[in-house]
């Protein structure tokens, strides 16, 4: 028995739209045991799954198929996850505030802004 990649990734909630999926797939974002995968290619028990989203590799092993979607208690026995630990998000800056009232920002104060922001080369 197999599943098309596409739905299988959309059903065990890697990815939270079929197109989505069938996207990730086209754009060459989906790897089934080491090759690009297709949409319409098939899964089975034992396959490797990498998924490339949001900046962070999933690397899954497919425990059982699913063709329509699950909810996440199920959905996470569907496969093993074999992913590296995601790394530790970085300490974001806090937003400049100004003062109410204080009017508009100076071409002084939206240079230095953007230089805070690194929106200036």
């Amino acid at each position: 028995m197999s599943a098309r990649v596409d739905s299988w990734i959309w059903a065990v909630r890697l990815t939270k739209t079929r197109a989505q999926a069938a996207a990730a797939c086209r754009a060459g974002h989906v790897k089934v045991n080491g090759e690009r995968a297709k949409p319409a290619q098939s899964v089975k028990p034992g396959d490797e799954v990498r998924v490339f989203q949001g900046g962070r590799e999933r690397i899954v092993e497919v425990k059982e198929l699913h063709t329509k979607r699950v909810g996440p208690p199920v959905a996470v026995e569907a496969y093993v996850d074999n992913s590296p630990p995601p790394p530790p998000r970085e300490h974001v800056a806090a937003a400049a505030v100004r003062d109410r009232g204080a009017g508009r920002p100076t071409k002084r104060d939206r240079r230095e802004l953007d230089d805070l922001r690194g929106r200036r080369p």
